[in-house]
């Protein structure tokens, strides 16, 4: 198995698209992934990137990818928010996200950020014996929040 762990590429975004809906799937919210193609290309390649990812290549073809923006704390300073890890159903287990976790520590220590934050959901398992591997806090005090927009408004 030959595997190749490198930032992403503008021809990378199609495939990204699809990690992201399997993600979806997995977290049982399939038909909430509204972002269009050329949004998410301009939002990542465009003039103003705001995020950046990694891929983890095997064999030539892209299974897995971490997705990451620059957050600011007023507290503790800029901060690397993870949205999204995933690494394929039939490459889980095979080391993917151990060298895409890996490479974002170090990404985030080059930057000198000042930490990295993410989310999981409470059933995801695997996810959260992943994180512990890291000696990764857990948080329950805080409660997530938003506000979505109707683009059709």
């Amino acid at each position: 198995m030959n595997v190749n762990i490198r930032k992403a590429v503008k021809q990378d975004c199609a495939r990204i698209l699809e990690l992201v809906k399997e993600l979806a799937v997995y977290e049982k919210a399939p038909d909430e992934v509204t972002v269009d193609y050329d949004h998410f290309e301009e939002s990542g390649f465009g003039p103003n990137p705001v995020w950046w990812a990694f891929v983890a290549e095997v064999d030539g073809v892209v299974q897995g990818f971490a997705l990451y923006y620059i957050r600011f704390s007023t507290w503790k300073g800029q901060r690397m928010y993870l949205e999204d890890l995933l690494v394929t159903e039939e490459m889980r287990g095979k080391g993917l996200g151990k060298l895409l976790f890996d490479q974002l520590l170090m990404e985030a220590k080059q930057r000198k950020l000042q930490g990295i934050q993410w989310q999981v959901l409470e059933w995801n398992e695997p996810a959260i014996n992943f994180y512990k591997k890291y000696a990764a806090s857990f948080d329950p005090e805080w409660v997530n929040c938003g506000i979505s927009f109707d683009s059709n408004k």
